[in-house]
């Protein structure tokens, strides 16, 4: 049984999948990200290409893409690369959207898609070449062993390429305060993400700080919400909508504040 604060991540992320799918979301994602999958990461369509060569995605190689969601980015990674991806998440509705996406994109033979815990991948030891998540580690409870997961299920010489949003080392209570409330859900750690993937077995083979097109793309997305409030509104509900704006200024007061940062990193398994 999922204790009430990650029932209620669950039951967001569920809502937003189904939502995601409207005109008017679809618009403003296009406008964000430059795609229309239902994204519910930062990832824009530039990223989602950059991640493809780090991984070295192409006919014959495996991706694994974690917290998929409605398919954004591993079924577009499928057609623009050709390789096949499964696709996982805790919300059936989501992976659903992302089968039914990769059938209209020409490449459901590439895809397939298994419910499933981050923390609990039913998969072998060393089965995938690749493996991808798109701002999923912010928002576990139990980042180390996702992590740990991810390590036992990729194969010697794979890679692991991801981005995370987290909380500046160094802040004040006071300030620590204000990040977590602009971050993602379980953005607060208390080990440093360098130090956790060293700790279970992880080699930083590149970090690339994306801190500043997160805070344009959170800036855009709410100026975007703004100019669609009567649509939105009628779409979330007075009181969610609401919600979701109130946290995009703290999110945004966050960054200029520099209490949060967004940061993409490729890793490898160490051996030993």
């Amino acid at each position: 049984m999922r204790k009430t604060d990650e029932q209620t991540t669950f039951d967001r992320f569920s809502k937003k999948y189904r939502l995601g799918q409207s005109a008017v979301m679809r618009q403003i994602e296009r406008s964000v990200c430059g795609c229309d999958y239902g994204a519910t990461s930062w990832t824009t369509a530039d990223e989602a290409l950059e991640v493809g060569e780090m991984l070295c995605l192409g006919p014959g190689k495996w991706l694994l893409d974690i917290g998929s969601g409605s398919g954004w980015p591993g079924v577009y990674l499928a057609k623009e690369t050709g390789c096949d991806v499964t696709l996982t998440d805790l919300h059936p509705v989501g992976l659903k959207i992302a089968l039914d996406r990769a059938t209209a994109d020409g490449v459901a033979d590439n895809c397939s898609a298994m419910v499933a815990d981050g923390t609990a991948l039913p998969f072998k030891n060393a089965c995938f070449n690749a493996l991808h998540h798109a701002d999923v580690l912010c928002c576990l409870p139990d980042k180390a062993s996702f992590l740990d997961t991810c390590r036992r299920i990729l194969r010697d010489g794979g890679k692991m390429v991801f981005t995370v949003i987290f909380i500046t080392p160094g802040l004040t209570p006071v300030e620590h305060q204000r990040a977590v409330a602009g971050g993602p859900p379980f953005v607060d750690t208390e080990t440093p993400y360098p130090e956790m993937l060293r700790q279970i077995g992880w080699q930083i083979t590149d970090r690339q700080d994306k801190t500043t097109s997160y805070r344009t793309n959170v800036d855009r997305q709410m100026d975007n919400l703004e100019a669609n409030a009567r649509e939105i509104t009628h779409l979330f509900g007075e009181a969610d909508a609401a919600k979701e704006l109130t946290h995009k200024r703290a999110t945004l007061e966050a960054l200029d504040s520099g209490l949060l940062r967004r940061e993409l990193f490729c890793v490898v398994a160490t051996t030993g």
